[in-house]
């Protein structure tokens, strides 16, 4: 059984960190190899998603020197989610099995055997989690939890605690393949392909250097995206708040017509006024809510190309 691996890695502006992050994937996979878990041929991806510094220039330096690194140079930035598929999807070609990871290592890298170990028993998916978040502040940590939640009460398929560091065998990946959509949210996709699937349990380590690329603006539009890209409970909820708003007008104007007939008029402005902010802020979000999900089918019509290679590094 053919047993090649390929380790994809998206950068983004990540010349702070890759030379160790080089070092440290190369010593995964010279390590694999010696204990005849992976194929001789295994290699590391890089995938530059349009870095405005020296990302590219030490990919290609990393190329030169260890002959386990190769890379592919997108044309512009597409965004992480783009920019992995592109790696997935150029890997799944000359590889058996995939795995993505992100190029700050915050990911333990030692789980990448025990997912290998997993393949091996006929896993064609292993998720890579977070046992804790102790490493969070207390924002990021309680933000995360809840999203995990909304996602679940929305009816996404995702797994909690993990983010984009998995497994994929190559039918899997063929699989993910078959998505066309260009919206994309990968953590809620994967899960829908089905197949044999398991989890690698770790704990997440600090950044070695730079910046995180997900800030907190980042996080809430990505959370968004993910929402709305695989739900339309929004929508119903919205539909069933206009009809719950409807009951309680018919209530208020039974109750206002009962006063009026027993001579107490009620009279306070306050209390239009607040009626009228109420009614008109949820008339104004439900109409954002829609023009979501009206723009992302605008997206998808177009069928824009969601990334174009612009070099490549065997």
């Amino acid at each position: 059984m053919s047993k090649r691996l390929a380790i994809v890695v998206p950068c983004y502006n990540e010349e702070e960190v890759l030379d160790d992050t080089v070092v440290k994937l190369c010593g995964v996979i010279s390590d694999l190899i010696i204990k005849k878990k992976i194929d001789n041929d295994s290699f590391i991806l890089f995938v530059d998603d349009g870095s405005k510094d020296k990302t590219w220039e030490k990919i290609e330096a990393a190329n030169k020197s260890f002959k386990y690194v190769k890379g592919l140079k997108l044309a512009g930035n597409v965004g992480h989610q783009n920019a992995l598929l592109a790696g997935l999807m150029y890997a799944k070609d000359i590889s058996d099995a995939t795995v993505s990871i992100d190029a700050d290592l915050q990911d333990d890298i030692d789980a990448i055997e025990k997912m290998s170990d997993l393949w091996d028993t006929g896993c064609d998916i292993v998720y890579g989690v977070r046992s804790s978040r102790e490493t969070d502040s207390f924002f990021k940590r309680t933000t995360a939890q809840g999203f995990y939640k909304v996602m679940k009460l929305m009816g996404v398929k995702s797994v909690y605690n993990h983010a984009d560091f998995r497994l994929m065998t190559k039918r899997a990946v063929e699989g993910l393949e078959q998505f066309k959509e260009r919206n994309l949210f990968l953590r809620g996709i994967v899960p829908t392909i089905g197949y044999k699937t398991e989890c690698v349990y770790y704990e997440r380590k600090e950044r070695m250097a730079g910046e995180s690329k997900y800030p907190l603006k980042k996080m809430l539009a990505f959370a968004f995206d993910g929402i709305t890209s695989f739900s339309t409970k929004p929508m119903t909820f919205i539909m069933g708040l206009g009809i719950l708003m409807i009951v309680f007008a018919f209530i208020m104007s039974i109750y206002s017509l009962l006063r009026r007939a027993s001579g107490n008029v009620i009279v306070g402005w306050t209390s239009l006024w607040l009626a009228m902010w109420f009614i008109g802020g949820i008339i104004t979000f439900s109409i954002g809510l829609v023009g979501e999900y009206i723009g992302k089918i605008y997206l998808e019509v177009k069928e824009r190309p969601r990334y174009i290679v612009e070099k490549e590094l065997d």
